[in-house]
């Protein structure tokens, strides 16, 4: 535990406990051992100062280095009342500096005086906002062996963090011979900014007490279902099941791959929970009529749904067991509910989602708070991700894709309409995707605009939206029963059934992430009808689009994608992209983190 006196000062340097002193890593190290020769590549002199000469274009003082025994002379072209102040006659210096041999004379150029606390060591220098003998000092006092497994790092790791600020000769030869952290030292600092980034999260994770608790598990409907479910998807009820039981309200994310049916897992949730009220929030007025038509087909008469928008009437939210609705549900006056959910819950915002959350707890406690996900996230981040919120992944679908993916370019493009032709001869749908509503001449691709007249002159059923179109939904709701082509931006790229869409063409496709190319290629194949994934790009080699095209996993595709685009930052909810992390590699250091957890679970 650091001392109040001594945090207020480390504090300056955004340090708040050991394990962050730790990870101030030095900037560089220098060896300040005095030595009986001359080291010609980082000298170190112990001088005496003798008499000094002012030329026109610099200082000269001769002196004499002790432990060389030679006379020596220091040359100056910068100078300041500093020098004047420090080089005085007779006084006995610690010298380093830039070495230059002139007729057999010594001349150390531009010397800088060596403290004395860094004399005689290999020193680790830092970049830090406090005078340098008092971090040392403060560093000395709490970087210890003790303190540091007194936090909980293993004694491995606990070695090399203490070789890297306060290093041995062997760290050292090891350092110059590489110039730069590998190895044993390398796993060290990874482990604690894992350890470090887990234990932050864990420190975040807030526990209420459950408003209910107590769940049925619903074998009955299960067996009454027209279809079987996958094992995640009972896998993923299972979990919610446990979750229910617990005196501590849940927060869970379930996290599906594109049509691997988690309405199945939402409602099976609300089956649990009757005859206590669940409450279902979707992004969307067109995602809430066809979750509240699913459940209509799916669960028994006896449990009343209702579906709450902007557009539906006024009802007496307390007679029903299920509300299904859009945002409009943050501005009711809900009934208590035992369980919450949202889905697709990265289209809302956090507070929008907390604010759900509130509209139905008090001070007896919360509801259980599920939450789900159609964007697969990789291995190693739910892992770190989990100290902040439990996770079920459901990655079977109920039935097989089959989906062609191909990388096109404009050669191929008389082919591609071909492609479209014969599709809508046989009454499927296309959507074709652009990157831009509206011209730009720093995209290399026809925008919507400038493209429709092209469809629309050779098509007829030709639909166009985009994201800010306040129509948008109920364009995609005609596209649905009588259209052929849908031009549209990324806005159909989250949910949304289209049961007769067996093509999409992806324009601009390498301007996008993996994330959303999966997506939008998951609106085809919805009813197992054979898709084609069109990526149209000016650059065919495009690498990641090449492998994106031979990858059908959303968990696969979300590690391909961490690899090109690295890790984000959790804590501060920047997660699209960015580096967070100065060492651990979320793509590639899986056992490192692994480790962490279980030393922290």
């Amino acid at each position: 535990m650091i001392a109040h006196e001594d945090l207020t000062t480390l504090k300056r340097a955004g340090i708040s406990d050991e394990l962050d002193l730790a990870l101030c890593v030095p900037s560089s190290y220098h060896d300040y051992r005095v030595k009986p020769y001359l080291d010609l590549k980082e000298p170190v002199l112990e001088v005496q100062i003798g008499a000094s000469y002012q030329l026109p274009k610099f200082l000269k003082i001769k002196a004499y280095a002790k432990n060389i025994d030679k006379e020596i002379e220091l040359i100056f072209f910068h100078t300041s009342a500093y020098h004047y102040r420090v080089f005085t006659k007779g006084a006995l210096l610690y010298l380093s500096g830039k070495i230059q041999k002139n007729f057999g004379n010594i001349r150390l150029i531009q010397p800088k005086k060596i403290a004395e606390y860094k004399v005689g060591r290999i020193f680790a220098e830092h970049k830090v906002p406090i005078r340098g003998d008092i971090f040392e000092r403060l560093k000395r006092k709490y970087l210890t062996k003790e303190s540091l497994t007194g936090c909980g790092l293993p004694m491995d790791v606990v070695k090399s963090l203490l070789e890297i600020h306060f290093p041995t000769e062997e760290f050292f030869r090891s350092y110059r011979k590489r110039g730069e952290f590998w190895g044993k030292y390398l796993h060290a600092l990874k482990f604690i900014e894992a350890f470090v980034y887990v234990k932050s999260l864990k420190r975040k994770r807030v526990y209420h007490k459950a408003l209910c608790q107590g769940a049925k598990w619903p074998q009955k409907w299960l067996a009454s279902l027209p279809f079987e479910p996958t094992l995640d998807q009972l896998k993923a009820m299972r979990d919610i099941y446990e979750d229910m039981h617990r005196s501590i309200a849940a927060r869970r994310v379930v996290v599906g791959d594109v049509g691997s049916g988690k309405s199945l897992v939402m409602f099976g949730a609300a089956m649990m929970n009757y005859p206590k009220r669940t409450i279902l929030m979707a992004p969307t007025t067109i995602l809430a009529d066809q979750l509240y038509n699913e459940a209509k087909k799916l669960l028994p008469p006896s449990i009343k749904i209702a579906l709450v928008s902007s557009q539906s009437g006024e009802k007496n939210l307390k007679e029903y067991d299920f509300l299904i609705g859009t945002h409009a549900l943050l501005y009711k006056n809900l009934p208590q509910a035992c369980v919450v959910m949202v889905d697709e819950q990265h289209r809302f915002g956090t507070e929008q989602r907390n604010r759900l959350k509130k509209l139905v707890e008090n001070e007896e406690g919360s509801p259980h708070f599920f939450q789900f996900s159609a964007t697969p996230i990789p291995r190693t981040k739910a892992m770190m991700q989990s100290a902040l919120v439990d996770f079920s992944f459901i990655e079977q679908t109920p039935f097989k894709k089959e989906i062609t993916t191909k990388v096109i370019a404009q050669q191929d493009f008389k082919e591609l309409l071909a492609h479209i032709t014969q599709e809508i001869k046989e009454g499927r749908q296309v959507l074709v995707v652009y990157p831009l509503v509206e011209k730009s001449e720093r995209v290399g691709y026809k925008s919507l605009d400038e493209a429709q007249s092209f469809w629309q002159e050779r098509f007829t059923g030709v639909f166009v939206t985009h994201g800010k179109d306040k129509e948008k939904e109920e364009i995609v709701r005609r596209f649905k029963e009588e259209g052929a082509i849908l031009l549209a931006t990324t806005v159909v790229e989250v949910g949304i059934s289209l049961p007769r869409l067996s093509t999409v063409v992806i324009v601009g496709a390498e301007r996008l992430g993996l994330a959303t190319l999966h997506q939008l290629r998951g609106r085809l194949s919805r009813t197992g009808l054979k898709g084609y994934c069109f990526l149209y790009t000016n650059d065919k080699n495009n690498q990641r689009l090449q492998e994106f095209a031979k990858i059908h996993s959303g968990f696969e595709i979300a590690e391909l994608d961490l690899r090109y685009r690295k890790g984000g930052d959790i804590l501060s909810g920047k997660e699209q992209s960015g580096k967070s992390f100065r060492w651990l590699s979320l793509a590639e250091d899986k056992e490192i983190i692994q480790k962490v957890r279980m030393l922290l679970d």
